[in-house]
């Protein structure tokens, strides 16, 4: 055998070897080192990640089992099993939702709080998506196995109105819609403080939070352009009910919006921490607690992708809003 024959150290397979698993020859300069480095520095994945597959028995030393402390030796022979891959089905279940309009096109419902649109990591089922694939039947085939149809989305604790498409069609159509910002979208929210102004408009760019990427923030190195217009609707104390409008729809935009100007949305965990606000009733002072982001996607209007006709769907606001409203009164 030549040189340029000879497999490369780290990474000696035969199709044998791949359908048993990734093979590492342990040589020379890797002797000693604990299997898991090894394992991480040879293949890319995380040590972790590596410590994972030791823990759950995918990784062999000589075809036996070993530790992740275990210091490799000359001419070890270790093998790497893939976990198998859980496929992606998107299970339809019969959970109650209000579907507010539903024709062979596209469906509009009132999200509750609480409930997350679609599935991920750590929750495959109880979403928007596993009702609707239960209560439509048929979906559309575009926009990813978990989340078919989906063109926008509302935060779990933001609950109102949504649109979903059914078919391909209106997938396309609607997310074009989107692109080209001409969605109605208007939201009712009540934010920390009084706001002195009756109206204003916040234009201030949005990015990923250099400090938390699970975070978005104005005070970002690649901020995109985002603007959200608002009113007064009323003001209270402690509180300031507003009315917000959408000209772009950036993740997180309204909350990271208000924030941004010291009057964050009340109840909002990650963005402010206002989660109570004290008020003056009959003389003496009570904590209004809020138990989730008080925001409400109150109205949705949109060109409908096949009729062309305009269509403009409200929901009333959820009773924990309500609830929360008469307090500060």
């Amino acid at each position: 055998m030549t040189d340029k024959q000879k497999p490369e150290v780290g990474s000696q397979k035969s199709e044998e070897d791949r359908s048993r698993g990734t093979l590492i020859s342990v040589s020379g300069e890797d002797v000693h080192k604990r299997l898991d480095v090894l394992i991480a520095e040879k293949t890319g994945i995380t040590r972790s990640q590596v410590q994972r597959l030791i823990k759950d028995g995918l990784v062999l030393v000589n075809n036996k089992t070993e530790n992740q402390n275990y210091k490799v030796k000359t001419n070890d022979v270790i093998t790497i099993h893939k976990p198998e891959e859980e496929k992606e089905i998107l299970i339809p279940e019969a959970l109650p939702i209000n579907i507010l309009y539903m024709d062979r096109h596209l469906v509009v419902v009132d999200k509750p709080s609480g409930m997350v649109v679609y599935p991920a990591a750590g929750h495959n089922r109880g979403t928007l998506l596993n009702a609707l694939a239960y209560h439509c039947k048929k979906l559309a085939t575009v926009g990813g196995p978990m989340r078919p149809g989906v063109v926008h989305r509302l935060d779990k604790d933001t609950s109102g109105v949504m649109v979903v498409a059914l078919d391909d069609k209106a997938y396309y159509d609607l997310v074009e819609q989107f692109k080209k910002r001409t969605i109605n979208r208007k939201y009712i929210t009540l934010v920390y403080g009084n706001i002195k102004e009756d109206s204003g408009e916040i234009e201030m760019k949005i990015g990923r939070a250099v400090s938390d990427r699970k975070k978005m923030s104005t005070r970002t190195k690649r901020g995109k352009e985002a603007v959200t217009r608002w009113r007064v609707i009323e003001r209270f104390d402690a509180a300031t009910l507003i009315e917000a409008k959408l000209g772009t729809g950036r993740t997180h935009q309204i909350r990271v919006h208000f924030s941004a100007i010291g009057h964050p949305v009340l109840g909002d965990k990650t963005y402010g921490k206002k989660v109570e606000v004290e008020v003056k009733v009959e003389g003496k002072r009570r904590k209004i607690v809020f138990p989730r982001q008080m925001l409400h996607a109150e109205t949705l209007g949109f060109i409908h992708p096949v009729t062309k006709e305009y269509i403009e769907f409200s929901s009333p606001l959820p009773e924990d809003m309500e609830e929360c409203i008469k307090k500060l009164e």
